[in-house]
């Protein structure tokens, strides 16, 4: 592949017609080098190995620089069909690969893979600088948005434009030369780094896992679960230990049931340590690396910090509402928090535990509350929230009722790992809507969390629709075992599904608009919303039956449910503040105000936001806060809260227009699903509620009302 600063020199000589005596075409049995002949261009995964990657990569890099570099010298004037349309047109073959390897890179890795996304990283940033920082592309941008109301375009055309002169600006095309070298270097950094800072974080959580030495240890976790992990120690050489996996957040699902401990201090420890402790996998250097370089950047482009840079362009638009926001929540979370823990402190004084709670007690005890105010425990829940069935007659059958759409499950398609399964879409009009992956159980190599991706997004300029594909971290159980799934798993799989209802009833024109592609602090509104579905009565009384008997949840355990759904919200939403306040601290330094010292910097900055509660620790620590420090949430973490006052207002609008019905679900659909990112993100919202979100709702969710 070409050398990054040659890119330009590459578009100039393609444009001249040398590229084919430079470099050879895609051979065409290489999988990428035309669209997929599957259904919707899906993806023809097992005609997909590694070595195809790495030359459709360098071909899409070369054929869509000379397609900037022909419209960048145009002899024509600059005219909306011949450069904004023709930008929205170009790169479609690097879009093929990118979206395949992009998400396959974060769900089925291998070390060819990770390799590859080591050194294609930097490439890609100095091809995206190349057309970004083009001098005379950006002119032909700006003389169109300077009379872009005499161009007679529709809204969304004219949205458009504007947002690529904004892009455009944002990415330092107004600098002088040299100062567009200095950018470029700096985002060819940037994006080596947060590869590594990504690929430590999962190398470290497979060598985190907590390996013990006896059954005795394991206490209170069932049988088959010891069985999994004597099996798990095997696979690592350990034969006759134990090895319990660490997985993506500071809390760990075990300590919800270990009896013993010192076993949950261990675990626990050893989640908390994660690329702080030296090693290979150490993330520290890193993190301040990326910290002093974002800053950097940002005062290139003539702002304070990166997250100045960053909120500019969301709907929060500036770091004193995300810092008033965050600060108004601090001091009621930590104080419910605290309520929480005297709650389960006199539990342990009552069994004359004889220790003060601690972070790693937490989730043991907190269940043993739940238990004596509501008369019962999560373990209660799991037999009636069977994956299969919470699947088709939870998650479905909501999707049903208020958008009417209904699923087919095919064998057909191939896929890239065999647990994942393959629906078809159909619209209430009986028309195939979209394609949908359901990648639900957890495996080595793949990264920690549940999100969404886009194979392929619906675009009426390029004639596609969407297939989308969710991705969770299940534990997958042993073979013929049911998946039984915990409230959290419940509730992350409705989630994610409305991340795949927003790409899937995208309806617009350009790409560059399709699906979830808004600001990232709305991106996470619908999703939230969707989650409402999961304990709606109607839905959890037609999905919420023992898998076992076929039996549905008794009224009685229904009821504790739904009280229940303000427990332990003090937790829950401290240790969120925290982590969404470390990232804000690291994102409104300036470079030289760039710490070495990353632990006791977190620490510091704990304490001055008054949430350095040590019985709750923050979701993520800096060395493990992928999304931050490797993914796109960088002085964005504060968005799922942003997010949820729009959410938690838009459920009270569905509980005052009749709740489930096909009306309410066709309107949000009609003002905010289908429109992508077409509008003003907030202009969208008061398009469907018809003025702006109340706080109120959200207070009352989290149980913050009356502090």
């Amino acid at each position: 592949m070409k050398h990054p600063q040659l890119l330009l020199i590459a578009a100039s000589l393609a444009l001249a017609g040398f590229a084919s005596a430079h470099a050879a075409p895609l051979a065409e049995s290489n999988p990428f080098a035309k669209p997929s002949a599957l259904p919707f261009q899906y993806p023809a995964f097992d005609k997909i190995h590694n070595e195809d990657y790495a030359p459709a990569y360098e071909a899409g890099i070369r054929e869509q620089a000379a397609e900037i570099a022909a419209i960048a010298n145009n002899a024509q004037p600059a005219t909306f069909e011949n450069t904004i349309v023709a930008m929205e047109r170009s790169g479609q073959l690097l879009a093929r690969v990118s979206s395949v390897f992009g998400n396959l890179s974060g769900a089925n890795t291998n070390d060819s893979m990770e390799a590859l996304d080591r050194e294609l990283a930097p490439k890609l940033a100095a091809h995206s600088d190349a057309i970004r920082l083009n001098g005379k592309l950006y002119q032909r941008i700006k003389s169109l948005y300077e009379k872009r109301n005499k161009l007679g375009l529709d809204a969304e055309s004219t949205f458009l434009l504007e947002r690529y002169h904004t892009d455009f600006v944002r990415a330092g095309a107004k600098l002088s030369a040299a100062n567009k070298e200095k950018l470029k270097a700096y985002n060819t950094q940037l994006a080596a780094l947060q590869t590594t800072f990504s690929q430590n974080v999962l190398k470290e959580a497979n060598a985190s896992a907590l390996i013990v030495d006896t059954r005795e240890e394991l206490a209170g976790m069932s049988e088959k679960a010891i069985d999994a992990a004597a099996a798990a120690a095997k696979a690592r050489g350990l034969e006759g230990k134990f090895a319990i996996a660490v997985s993506n957040t500071t809390g760990q699902a075990p300590l919800a049931v270990l009896s013993n401990r010192g076993t949950r201090q261990r675990l626990l420890e050893a989640s908390l340590v994660r690329g702080s402790h030296g090693g290979e996998f150490d993330n520290r250097a890193i993190v301040t690396r990326i910290a002093q370089l974002r800053a950097a950047r940002a005062a290139l482009l003539g702002y304070r910090n990166h997250a100045s840079y960053a909120l500019e362009d969301q709907t929060a638009h500036d770091t004193g509402a995300v810092n008033k926001l965050l600060a108004e929540f601090a001091k009621p979370a930590v104080a419910n928090a605290r309520r929480e823990a005297a709650d389960i402190q006199q539990v342990i004084d009552a069994e004359k535990g004889g220790f003060t709670v601690g972070a790693h007690d937490w989730a043991f005890y907190s269940d043993k509350v739940r238990q004596a105010r509501y008369a019962f425990d999560q373990s209660q829940l799991r037999p009636y929230f069977e994956l299969d069935n919470v699947l088709a007659n939870g998650l479905f059958f909501a999707a049903n009722k208020v958008y009417g759409l209904s699923f087919k499950e095919r064998k057909d398609l191939p896929v890239a790992n065999p647990d994942v399964r393959v629906f078809d879409v159909f619209d209430a009009d009986g028309k195939q809507l979209a394609i949908f992956l359901a990648d639900f159980y957890a495996r080595g190599n793949k990264r920690g969390g549940a999100w969404m991706n886009a194979y392929v997004s619906q675009s009426k300029l390029m004639g596609t629709q969407p297939v989308i594909a969710n991705h969770l971290n299940i534990p997958k159980p042993s073979a013929g075992e049911p998946t039984l799934l915990t409230y959290d798993e419940l509730r992350t799989l409705f989630h994610e599904f409305g991340h795949a209802l927003h790409g899937m009833f995208s309806d617009v024109n350009y790409p560059r608009f399709a699906g979830t592609r808004v600001p990232r602090d709305f991106v996470e509104f619908p999703s939230q919303v969707n989650e409402m579905w999961a304990t709606w009565p109607e839905v959890l009384a037609n999905y919420a039956k023992h898998y076992q008997t076929g039996a549905p949840m008794p009224q009685e355990l229904l009821d504790k449910v739904q009280a229940a759904k303000k427990f332990n919200e003090g937790y829950r939403t401290t240790e969120y503040l925290a982590a969404a306040i470390i990232d804000q601290r690291w994102h409104q330094l300036g470079a030289k105000q760039v710490p070495s010292d990353v632990l006791g910097f977190e620490a510091a900055a704990l304490k001055d936001a008054g949430v350095d509660f040590t019985a709750v620790p923050p979701r993520y620590r800096t060395t493990y806060f992928s999304h931050v420090f490797a993914g796109g949430y960088a002085a964005g973490y504060y968005g799922y809260l942003w997010s949820e006052k729009l959410d938690a207002d838009s459920v009270e609008w569905f509980k005052e227009n009749g709740g489930m019905l096909r009306k309410n679900g066709d309107w949000f659909r009609k003002m905010l699903l289908s429109r992508g990112g077409t509008m003003d993100a907030m202009q969208m919202f008061r398009a469907f509620r018809g003025r702006d979100a109340k706080i109120e709702p959200l207070l009352e969710r989290r149980g913050l009302t009356g502090q």
